[in-house]
């Protein structure tokens, strides 16, 4: 599929859709990524992380909050180990939460959000790839 702003906000519906407890999910994006003002005033500096998809500047990009909303907070609890379910501890320190409904979510990043993602030519006989994404290839 082409990564138009209508797929990949139906894969991202697509990823939740069935989710049970104990189940594992993966969402990877390596694309081009930008920052808005945070129009919310739900982010700390400011400004709202986003994926730009392949029509981006006609369909406007997908919107951090989004991505949260879709993926994040509808996640079920999930079972660590034997001795019961995982305790989520709320951290908000805002009222906008942006946790899940019980459930693990972890995010790997190649920057922080003030910075600019790396891309390499070391890893890919001089093609030229995304730094984090090719090491993920490379130990998977």
């Amino acid at each position: 599929m082409i990564p138009t702003k209508q797929n990949l906000r139906a894969a991202l519906r697509w990823l939740v859709r069935d989710c049970q407890p104990g189940d594992s999910l993966l969402f990877h994006y390596s694309g081009h990524g930008s920052t808005q003002n945070d129009l919310n005033n739900d982010e700390v500096d400011g400004v709202d992380e986003v994926i730009c998809p392949v029509d981006y500047e006609t369909e406007g990009p997908i919107i951090d909050d989004e991505i949260n909303s879709t993926i994040v907070t509808p996640l079920p609890p999930v079972l660590m180990n034997r001795k019961g379910y995982y305790a989520w501890e709320d951290q908000r320190t805002r009222a906008s939460y942006k946790g899940t409904s019980g459930g693990l979510a972890l995010s790997l990043s190649a920057c922080n959000d003030h910075q600019t993602s790396a891309s390499t030519n070391a890893f890919r006989n001089r093609e030229v790839s995304s730094a984090m994404t090719t090491r993920f290839v490379h130990v998977a």
